[in-house]
């Protein structure tokens, strides 16, 4: 079997994701650090849910038990990446980090991220269906960052609100496609470098370990060290997510099939776009981890 695993990030978070998950200890101790005893029914509230902090803290919780149920079922994968927060889970998939560890260091990314949002206050906005020479005039003519690049034609833009409210009239003027993503931080952006300095001396006295499997960043390509892998956890903050070559580099792995774990099917619907020969499923399409298994040994001999 020849899988690929792609670890989600947050705004697509929803109180019916991972209908398979059982309650493990790893929930159980997300649970304890939210201070609440049903993150299902605490997702049905949409203010609690799109809190930087919860969001960040929950998702990397969820995954990391996700994968852990998974793990035992199926090879190990082939090429692991994760999306924005997802790379806290991907690092510790690749066995980078503890899952222990990554579920700690949560909260600590989120919090420094939210002290740089509370003097700036900003988002997201994701635009698309337009050539990629005007989707970076409007980044530019408002004042904004590449915060996420999805494709040459689809991106994401980050930076203060009134700078985001600009940018989105002149792209729906345009005729861009526009959504402002649940998000109350300009993740992956300059506004975000006091947070990436401060969780980066969070990180200096945290153990690392070099990938066991193929790690690909958002930052810095393959992951091949400790040091690397440190490095590249706290710049993504504060600089844009290459998510296009992150697809790329594990394309180049020959995968056979690509599984994304968390919540929505953001990912794979992106992967499949791009790569349409390759499949590619979310965690959430399934009822249970045994589905889940036998779709990924379903690809094993082609």
């Amino acid at each position: 079997m020849s899988f690929a695993l792609l670890f989600s990030g947050q705004g697509t978070q929803h109180p019916a994701m991972l209908p398979w998950l059982a309650d493990d200890a790893l929930v159980r101790d997300m649970c304890t650090r939210l201070g609440i005893d049903d993150w299902r029914q605490s997702l049905a509230d949409p203010g609690w849910a799109e809190r930087n902090d919860n969001a960040q803290t929950l998702l990397t919780g969820l995954a990391l038990a996700a994968w852990g149920q998974l793990a035992p079922l199926v090879a190990s994968p082939a090429a692991v990446a994760g999306y924005s927060v997802g790379e806290l889970a991907a690092f510790s998939a690749a066995g980078v980090v503890e899952p222990a560890t990554a579920a700690a260091l949560a909260p600590l990314r989120a919090e420094a991220m939210d002290r740089c949002a509370a003097r700036v206050p900003g988002g997201l906005l994701a635009l698309s269906g337009l050539p990629e020479s005007r989707l970076e005039q409007l980044r530019v003519e408002a004042g904004l960052a590449l915060a996420i690049r999805n494709a040459k034609d689809s991106v994401i833009l980050g930076g203060p609100s009134a700078a985001l409210d600009q940018a989105e009239r002149a792209a729906r003027d345009a005729g861009a496609q526009c959504t402002r993503l649940r998000v109350h931080v300009a993740s992956h952006t300059p506004w975000m470098r006091e947070a990436a300095e401060q969780f980066a001396q969070t990180l200096a006295d945290v153990p690392f370990h070099a990938p066991r499997v193929v790690l690909f960043s958002n930052a810095r390509d393959r992951i091949r060290d400790a040091a690397a892998a440190r490095t590249a956890l706290a710049a993504q903050i504060a600089t844009t997510v290459r998510w296009d070559e992150c697809m790329e580099n594990v394309m180049a792995r020959q995968v056979r099939c690509v599984l994304e774990l968390g919540p929505g099917q953001a990912l794979a619907r992106m992967w499949n776009q791009r790569h349409p020969t390759v499949p590619a499923r979310a965690c959430d399409d399934f009822r249970s981890a045994a589905a889940i298994a036998a779709w990924l040994n379903s690809h094993a001999d082609r």
